[in-house]
């Protein structure tokens, strides 16, 4: 039986989050009568500021069982995982938690989809990126001429992140905010001081767009040890001018190694090593199948769009489904598919997102992997007496398995009437989010597996964030009194003795306002990496937004740290945004 929910008030703020105090209408969101109080397993963060998104407890997803409250950490992984159609009670963990952007009205949906690699399928960063790197690395030398010095390099599979933004020209590293301004500068792996960042990317009478064909944007997970590789071979260039022959250049290197990393995909090595052992590469997540489960029961159509090919799809589904599953057969068979509508796979993403894209679509009998054409996904007879031998495997399942093809075809495949009625999961912002939400009006969710450590840090450094904008604060009311002193001695007429008596005053104001300036520049700094010792917040870049962060905003209409977050949501939630907020309502309205 559902429970109605308490109601819970939350006051939040970006920078003056503690326990049980009240805000300054001066420094901080609200007013002096706001309060915030941790709740108890419950938590709800936003990209500006810290945020509840509903006061009324949506998004907080309570389900109660023998009508006793009992909490369940859904860390932690039991036969059973927590879903919110059980009758386990489920406080959604901060980490855990459906961000949203926009308004989404989930009775609206008609069908969700999702992509498969960094989606359904969290691969391990220290094993799988691991193993590009180690392929990439292979190809250079053997495939590319690059010395075999390379073989002996190793991979940091923790020091690149997402929304960061190659210079392939200069070799250079950027972390950049919402506004396109570059705030953290790396030279392979050598900081860019202040003033070499401004002469490189302030000085121009025209801003650039840091986009293709001079840029490269590291957007998706799988782009990290490609990035990591292209700063060590800057470095190796610069430390190492005579083993690199001179017709290379920094944006050849990057080519080279994107050339590298395509033929590590083309001959199969990757997918090779992965379907040997699945479990070394991709974590296990016990909800994938409750979820798919409560949303079919829901009503929904489901589907699956990733550009891998059947053969993978297969093995990494299976490894998904099985493990969800107690003593789960670890052989493979197509029992996943009951779970799924449609299955496209080779989709070619983002072109499959185009509707002019005139690319044949195929269906994949699904045992012999051998493909068969169709008109538009019918059935097509085949030519010679051969569709008996050629037909596609009757599974005894709704599912049909596709290769190709565009999203009209998925469009008529599943009866779609209105783009805005599908829901689309992706880990690529790019290729998943971007595209689809621009090119087709669909729905979108954007899962960042990165998210999940980074609000629970944002709780965690509340008091250290309020201590941030005080000295802010602080800074900004020196430089005022210094203001006033210069103008007085500038303008006004005072005798000698008072004229000393302010020049002794600004000169201290001026030691004070340094003091100042480098506490609050320290206490920045180390307050970011805290999140990361390189590149810091994921989301912020100082005080503004990063690039990426705003990416997101703009794209994904929710967001979350793991597609079976869905799970822990009512199927027919309605996801609401907090309300916007602009710079002159701060201090005035309480959130």
């Amino acid at each position: 039986m559902r429970i109605p929910r308490r109601q819970v008030s939350l006051c939040l703020s970006l920078f003056s989050l503690d326990f049980a105090y009240p805000f300054s209408s001066s420094n901080f969101l609200g007013n002096p009568n706001c309060f915030i109080r941790k709740p108890k397993g419950i938590h709800t963060l936003g990209l500006n500021w810290l945020r509840s998104i509903d006061a009324m407890g949506e998004n907080l997803g309570t389900v109660m069982k023998d009508k006793r409250t009992h909490s369940f950490d859904v860390n932690h992984v039991e036969d059973d995982p927590c879903i919110w159609s059980s009758s386990i009670e489920c406080k959604i963990d901060i980490g855990k938690q459906i961000f949203c952007n926009r308004s989404l009205n989930m009775k609206n949906i008609v069908a969700v989809g999702f992509d498969m690699d960094y989606t359904l399928a969290q691969y391990k960063a220290e094993t799988f990126e691991s193993l590009a790197y180690a392929g990439t690395i292979r190809k250079l030398v053997y495939d590319l001429g690059y010395s075999e010095e390379l073989l002996s390099w190793s991979f940091d599979w923790k020091y690149m992140v997402r929304g960061l933004v190659l210079d392939k020209k200069r070799g250079n590293i950027l972390k950049m905010d919402r506004h396109k301004y570059v705030k953290v500068a790396y030279h392979g792996f050598k900081e860019l001081s202040k003033d070499d960042k401004v002469e490189t990317y302030g000085n121009t009478l025209v801003r650039d767009s840091f986009d293709e064909p001079d840029y490269a944007l590291i957007d998706t997970l799988f782009s990290l040890a490609e990035a990591y590789l292209f700063a060590q071979l800057v470095d190796f260039k610069d430390n190492n001018p005579d083993k690199v022959p001179e017709d290379i250049d920094y944006a050849r290197m990057y080519k080279d190694v994107r050339a590298a990393v395509d033929l590590c995909h083309r001959d199969g090595t990757l997918k090779q090593m992965v379907a040997k052992d699945p479990e070394r590469y991709i974590n296990v997540d016990t909800s994938i199948l409750p979820m798919l489960k409560m949303l079919r029961d829901s009503g929904r159509s489901t589907f699956l769009v990733t550009n891998s090919l059947w053969d993978y799809t297969n093995v990494v589904m299976n490894f998904l489904c099985n493990s969800s599953v107690p003593d789960g057969d670890q052989n493979l068979n197509f029992d996943w598919l009951q779970y799924f509508d449609v299955v496209i796979t080779g989709s070619a993403k983002p072109g499959f997102f185009h509707d002019d894209n005139r690319a044949n679509l195929f269906e994949v009998d699904a045992k012999s992997g051998m493909l068969l054409n169709t008109d538009n996904g019918s059935p097509m007879p085949q030519v010679g007496g051969a569709s008996l031998a050629l037909s596609p495997t009757k599974l005894a399942k709704s599912c049909r398995v596709f290769q190709g093809g565009n999203v009209r075809h998925l469009h008529k495949l599943l009866s779609i009437e209105s783009s805005s009625q599908v829901l689309y999961v992706g880990d690529h912002i790019y290729g998943d989010i971007l595209r689809s939400k621009k090119a087709l009006g669909w729905r979108t969710m954007l899962v960042v597996p990165e998210l999940e450590r980074e609000v629970e840090l944002l709780w965690e450094l509340r008091k250290t964030r309020k201590e941030l904008q005080e000295l802010r604060n602080e800074r900004n009311v020196i430089e005022d009194k210094i203001h006033h002193l210069k103008w007085s001695l500038k303008f006004e007429d005072v005798e000698a003795d008072e004229k000393d008596r302010l020049s002794g005053e600004l000169h201290q104001l001026e030691g004070e306002r340094e003091r100042v300036r480098l506490s609050h520049q320290d206490a920045l700094r180390e307050c970011h990496r805290q999140f990361h010792g390189v590149w810091g917040q994921l989301m912020k870049t100082g005080y503004q937004n990063s690039r990426f962060a705003h990416q997101v905003e703009r794209f994904a209409c929710l967001y979350s740290s793991q597609v079976t977050n869905l799970s822990l949501y009512s199927p027919d939630k309605y996801y609401r945004p907090s309300e916007d907020f602009m710079p002159h309502e701060f201090g005035i309205v309480c959130l």
